[in-house]
């Protein structure tokens, strides 16, 4: 059990993890590339100067297709002329209006931004070439509720090579997979708040890594173009699936709003105050040394965001493409999501496609579903990690201790520093500043808490040295008492463990009114 969760345990009901929100793509691979798509015009014998009117008619025959179902049952179809219009709430709405429990819902078609292919021509050459190019096409979106899926929607770029995204997601198919077992629940929006039997149901999620993917989503490709066979007669090919973008939340469901209200500002806080680049890094995988640095050959940048929703607050650490992120949902559930984009981050212990004869080996983990369990392993890995991180937020030192430590003398090596009057004076500002939140993740620099203890920019290079200099003897002064640490090979500093705990615990004191304090106390 996560120590976090071992630590509320009389206050939660249970936890559930899987995937929340995944998007696959499938491309017909013999056509992405300018060589397949001339075969595929070789097999059908069209020259390259009636291609446009080969593509069109393509197109033509696509859209007829994937609309005869709208038209056969009466479903509607909507074109939509802009791209700020919420397609999901569109059919959702259509969906309760008219009381859709299975099958199409609608079609809505957008013309979008795509990939696709042009022909130039090259009036010295006297030659045509086809080539790629980024235009524009129109795409069927199709909102349907799946058997197994339950709502969702699948989109198709009508132009070649008439790539396909399908977006599904994992509390919508587990509620079905509940319904089916019997398991009793309640759900608002995409999140469970009280689970009948927490275990079973984890249990039904773990069943969903075990899905045949492959035919489950050819068949929904098939809804969406059912002239398929019929385009591809002379040059039969298929779509290969890859996840474009998987989200793996765990959930810790609390028995009552109030417990996770009285939680969730302390564990904002501790992330907001604690977490600096090195432990990004680690909850996402990467090996980091003990001493914090971070590996020479890191490219990605690492970023912390905190937003505030009309629902309460979000943190997110972001490395790269990829990311960790923490928030409460519909006030009962404590939610920490890992979201993957770059799949190539990560590792996977595999033999080389190429080389299906050589040994197995760490190789980067591949987009295509092949690799779809070891992303949901990655991602729970991440997951249990931040919650980990979490649970230090209540295993405090006494306040006392802390002040102690701070209003004596430090000596370290051979330089000894004074006492510090954390709650009052210059000391207590400066607190303050390097516990900034937007310091927790990048650290801060001497020029940073300059702007934050002087009231008045220097106005000139002498006072500008002299502000520098004070803020020196500041500096020196916190490491000396080993509150703050350099990071190697910068300017920048950071907040060491000691630091961060007489931080936040010393800000809060100076933020909390003296009656919170006794009420804490009693």
């Amino acid at each position: 059990m996560n120590p976090l969760v071992a630590k509320h345990a009389d206050a939660v009901i249970g936890t559930l993890s899987g995937f929340d929100r995944l998007v696959f793509t499938g491309t017909l691979r013999q056509l992405a590339y300018t060589a397949g798509l001339k075969l595929w015009l070789w097999a059908a014998k069209v020259l390259l100067k009636d291609f446009a009117a080969f593509a069109e008619g393509m197109t033509r025959m696509l859209k007829q297709a994937s609309e005869a179902e709208a038209l056969r049952t009466g479903r509607p179809i909507h074109y939509l002329s802009s791209s700020a219009t919420s397609k999901e709430d569109i059919a959702r709405g259509i969906a309760r209006k008219d009381g859709i429990e299975t099958g199409l819902i609608c079609i809505l078609t957008a013309v979008e931004p795509c990939w696709s292919f042009e022909i130039r021509r090259d009036r010295d050459a006297k030659r045509l070439f086809l080539e790629p190019a980024q235009r524009k096409c129109l795409f069927l979106y199709h909102y349907m509720i799946h058997p197994i899926f339950g709502f969702m929607h699948a989109r198709i770029q009508t132009w070649a090579p008439f790539r396909i995204q399908i977006c599904l997601n994992g509390r919508e198919w587990l509620a079905r997979q509940m319904d089916e077992a019997g398991i009793g629940y309640a759900r608002k929006e995409n999140c469970f708040v009280w689970l009948e039997d927490p275990a079973g149901a984890q249990c039904l999620m773990d069943r969903q890594l075990r899905t045949a993917w492959p035919d489950l989503l050819d068949g929904i490709a098939h809804r969406l173009n059912p002239a398929h066979d019929d385009m591809f007669r002379d040059f039969p090919v298929r779509y290969y699936w890859s996840t474009h973008q998987s989200e793996w939340a765990t959930d810790v469901l609390f028995r009552d709003r109030r417990t996770l209200a009285g939680l969730y500002p302390r564990l904002v806080h501790h992330a907001t105050m604690t977490f600096r680049s090195p432990d990004v890094l680690r909850f996402l995988g990467k090996s980091v040394p003990p001493d914090g640095r971070l590996p020479p050959r890191l490219a990605a940048e690492v970023v912390g965001s905190m937003k505030q929703r009309p629902e309460g607050v979000r943190i997110k650490h972001r490395l790269g493409a990829n990311s960790v992120k923490m928030y409460d949902k519909q006030g009962s559930v404590l939610r920490v999501e890992t979201t993957i984009d770059d799949a190539a981050a990560f590792r996977v212990w595999r033999t080389p496609e190429d080389k299906p004869d050589a040994a197995p080996a760490w190789h980067p983990l591949r987009k295509g579903i092949a690799d779809l369990h070891r992303r949901a392993e990655l991602s729970q890995a991440a997951n249990d990690r931040y919650l980990t991180a979490m649970a230090s937020v209540e295993a405090a030192t006494p306040l006392g201790e802390l002040a102690a430590r701070l209003c004596r003398p430090a000596r370290r090596k051979e330089r000894r520093a004074r006492a510090l009057n954390p709650l009052g004076g210059v000391d207590a500002q400066l607190f303050e500043a390097v516990g900034r939140g937007e310091f927790a993740i990048a650290g801060f620099r001497n020029r940073d808490l300059r702007l934050l203890l002087f009231a008045d920019a220097a106005a000139t290079k002498a006072e500008q040295r002299r502000h520098a200099r004070a803020v020196s003897r500041l500096l020196s002064l916190l490491r000396t008492h080993r509150l703050i640490a350099r990071v190697h090979g910068t300017h920048r500093y950071h907040l060491t463990r000691q630091g961060r705990a007489a931080t936040t615990a010393l800000i809060t004191v100076r933020n909390v009114g003296t009656e919170q304090l006794t009420k804490l106390a009693a």
